[in-house]
Parts: structure tokens; sequence; C-alpha cells
């Protein structure tokens, strides 16, 4: 078993970030499948490590590393639910960027049980000041973001 705690939180490909989860009683309703609002929990838990893996960290935003508190924040989201995941189902989530524009991000994610997707998400998330305003993303953070072979806007 690997004691590097990085391993919990996936791993970056080609085209951005993967993870797996389990799905556990606490997920599902009566019925033993999941429960819908429980899907938006497994693409944070993507978007979330993804941001880790990629060098940007909540704590460091709240600590205002980039010159003032900064807050991750979903304006837009769009999910279709295709099939359901059971209870004990091992879960792959993928998550790629497809545009970053000023200090908006779009990003894809897909929910798979082997090679059958169940839930695919669009994501539209923003970068605001603690007091609200909309802020650009730091220059660095554009490449990390990006799968290889496409540019920032």
């Amino acid at each position: 078993m690997s004691s590097d705690p990085t391993t919990l939180a996936g791993e970056l490909t080609p085209f951005g970030h993967r993870i797996h989860a389990r799905v556990y009683y606490a997920d599902t309703d009566f019925s033993g499948v999941v429960y819908h609002a429980r899907y938006l929990e497994f693409f944070e838990r993507g978007r979330s490590d993804f941001l880790r893996l990629a060098g940007v960290h909540h704590t460091e935003l709240a600590d205002g590393k980039h010159g003032e508190r900064l807050v991750w924040v979903v304006k837009r989201m769009e999910i279709d639910f295709r099939a359901s995941a059971k209870i004990d189902d091992i879960l792959t989530i993928d998550t790629r960027t497809e545009k970053i524009s000023g200090a908006r991000i779009y990003m894809a994610q897909e929910l798979k049980r082997g090679d059958d997707v169940l839930v695919t998400a669009r994501v539209e998330a923003a970068i605001i000041s603690e007091g609200g305003k909309p802020r650009r993303f730091p220059k660095e953070w554009l490449t990390a973001f990006m799968p290889r072979g496409i540019d920032p806007d």
C-alpha cells in the first residue's frame, strides 16, 4: 500500500485528471442506487483533486498567496444522467479543461463504471475575490489546467 497521500487525489493525465471512488451505502437512496445529488459530490472531488495536483490549493487561495483572498465558485453546471451507479461500484471520474477565458474555466467531466459512461457534466467555474469581484486566472495556472496541445484564450 502506498504511503503517498497524493495517490488519494488521483492522477494527472494527458487530458486532465482521473480519480477513482467507491460507492458507499451513504451515497445511495433506499433502492441501492446512487442518489442524484451525490453525483455532484463525486464531480466536486474530481475538480478539487485536479486543482490540488495542478498546484492550486484551496488553503493558498484563502491565505491570499495571490495578493488577495480568492474563492472558487461554480457558475453553471449541466448534468446528463445516462445510467445509475450502485452500491459497491468502483467509479472513474475524468475531468478535463475545455477552455479558460479571463476569470472563467470551462470543464467537462465524465463518471464511468468500467467502460460504461453513467453521468456527464459540463461546468463553468470562476475565481472571485472575497468581495465577490471576478479575478483573472494567474498565468501560472493556465498551462497547468490545459490539456497538452490546447492553448488557453
